[in-house]
């Protein structure tokens, strides 16, 4: 059967255990995505954040800047940027050198911070975020798109402000509006003709509002004037996969216990579903996968058959095993899943 070919990738917070060593985690984290140019994944999005200790990457574009120079063909996303932590003409700045020291490789996820702790440290009203957010996308879209801008909110100004440099990328650099199960990133990527991130695609939640989100990401697109592409959908939910499910569920004994922890008292986000045994409820909601190469096409399946479609699957990097069945996972994925979805056999399969 022919089916749209799927791209692929990772979300990448990222996860690090609070019992190793920081740098090395880094470090790591370079090396899990120059193996994942390697097997021809498409994108590696990474994340923003200031508190909590797990999630250790303060500034997307510094770790792209490095990456950016050990791999090839992988595609980075900056997702998402906290645009309530920064001032839009500098952080478009910032994308906009981005996009020409990566010959293109740059993409430009928008959202509010997801970790209360952040905003906190910096005086910054949670209950105002949303706004402030939607204020940011309204200056920073036209800004990488070349244009002036003039605004003033109580918040930031901009006066017959323009970047410097025009995008390396044609048209312009690619963007998304971060989404969870709030309809506020669809209606915003679909005003302003922007990709969509569905970051909780797979929980409860998330996965229940995916028909919803695109029904108001299109209507508010078709009033706009904007063009609507599936292809600019990005899903993200986390898998591990192993040779046999008894194996996987072996493998995140290693992590997985530390990560639901985080998210349950720190994050403090509806992600980790309560149970006797956290691997078999995460399983048992439909939030992640932890079995074999059929379950990981299943799970896809799932989520087309729910969304209409999409473009793009991106793994959460979650590090609930070790390094080693960790990467055996991704190159499981590259090999048995994704053709699945690309179309690749194809042919030999009607020898």
């Amino acid at each position: 059967m022919t089916r749209p070919n799927l791209k692929f990738g990772i979300f990448l917070a990222p996860f690090h255990s609070l019992k190793e060593d920081p740098t090395r985690a880094l470090e790591r984290d370079l090396q899990l995505v120059s193996y994942l140019d390697d097997l021809g994944y498409d994108y590696a999005w990474i994340g923003e954040h200031h508190s909590g200790g797990m999630e250790i990457i303060a500034s997307p574009e510094v770790f792209i800047a490095q990456a950016a120079t050990q791999t090839k063909h992988i595609q980075f996303g900056a997702g998402v940027s906290s645009l309530t932590f920064h001032h839009p003409l500098i952080l478009a700045d910032r994308i906009m050198q981005l996009d020409h020291m990566t010959r293109g490789r740059i993409a430009f996820g928008m959202g509010p911070d997801a970790l209360p702790s952040d905003a906190q440290m910096m005086g910054t009203d949670t209950l105002k975020q949303r706004d402030m957010v939607l204020q940011a996308i309204e200056v920073l879209v036209p800004l990488l798109r070349g244009e002036t801008v003039t605004r003033k909110t109580d918040w930031f100004e901009l006066d017959e402000a323009r970047l410097q440099l025009q995008s390396y990328s044609k048209p312009s650099v690619e963007m998304a509006v971060a989404s969870q199960t709030s309809p506020s990133g669809a209606r915003a990527a679909g005003i302003h003709g922007v990709g969509l991130l569905s970051i909780g695609a797979t929980t409860p939640g998330g996965f229940n509002a995916l028909a919803s989100n695109w029904e108001i990401y299109t209507r508010k697109a078709t009033e706009h004037s904007q063009p609507v592409d599936r292809k600019a959908w990005s899903l993200v939910g986390p898998m591990h996969i192993a040779e046999t499910k008894e194996q996987a569920m072996s493998n995140v004994r290693f992590g997985l216990n530390e990560w639901m922890t985080y998210f349950k008292e720190v994050a403090a986000l509806p992600i980790a579903p309560e149970g006797e045994d956290p691997a078999e409820a995460l399983v048992a909601s439909g939030l992640a996968v932890i079995g074999t190469p059929d379950d990981a096409i299943n799970q896809i399946e799932r989520l087309e058959t729910e969304s209409g479609g999409f473009g793009t699957f991106l793994h959460m990097a979650h590090n609930w095993a070790d390094w080693a069945e960790t990467t055996r996972s991704y190159e499981l994925f590259a090999r048995y899943v994704a053709p699945e979805f690309q179309n690749r056999n194809d042919n030999r399969r009607e020898r």
